[in-house]
């Protein structure tokens, strides 16, 4: 009796033991495939036709799991975000982590103001041809985050000024990148 069970027992562990290797080698990829996802990751959420200027959506991809972060104006885009990636090959889990901000009349007032005082900044006016705009304006609650990347640093600090002079702004982070040329 005693044997069966030991037998029963080390049955069940080696089972258990394969199957978590079977795992965990699915999820670890070379860097090259992750370069690969990462690659179409990036092009899929660019392709999204409602991801606009104030919407930031970041992305992580960790062996075969890509991690989805940001934050989006229409809950719509946070779904339709994790369903176009799901469909690459390589991914087998999307772990969406984007927060969708609350609507506020207030807040999409901030927004457009925002917009207009960075956009319409004549050293600026430069960031706003394209589809995508690389300075995103993300408002919450009065509260301004100001993502993306621009040229210099003196497009980065005059960015946030701007942004600072809009009425009704509680405050502004200005997290955006100085990308050299």
């Amino acid at each position: 009796m005693k044997t069966k069970l030991w037998i029963t027992f080390l049955s069940l562990l080696l089972v258990t033991l394969g199957a978590v290797a079977q795992n965990t080698s699915r999820d670890q990829l070379s860097p090259k495939s992750e370069q690969r996802i990462a690659k179409e990751v990036r092009h899929e959420l660019l392709m999204l036709p409602y991801f606009g200027v104030f919407d930031n959506i970041a992305y992580r991809v960790d062996g075969s799991t890509v991690t989805l972060l940001g934050q989006v104006v229409r809950p719509s885009l946070k779904s339709d975000a994790e369903n176009s990636i799901k469909h690459i090959e390589g991914v087998d889990r999307v772990d969406n982590q984007i927060e969708v901000l609350p609507p506020s009349t207030d807040d999409d007032r901030i927004r457009l103001a925002v917009f207009r005082a960075i956009y319409q900044f004549p050293s600026l006016q430069k960031y706003e041809l394209g589809v995508q705009k690389p300075i995103r304006i993300i408002v919450k609650n009065g509260h301004v985050t100001l993502e993306g990347v621009v040229d210099n640093q003196t497009d980065k600090d005059t960015a946030g000024i701007r942004a600072k002079s809009v009425p009704g702004t509680f405050s502004v982070t200005n997290n955006l990148n100085v990308q050299p040329s």
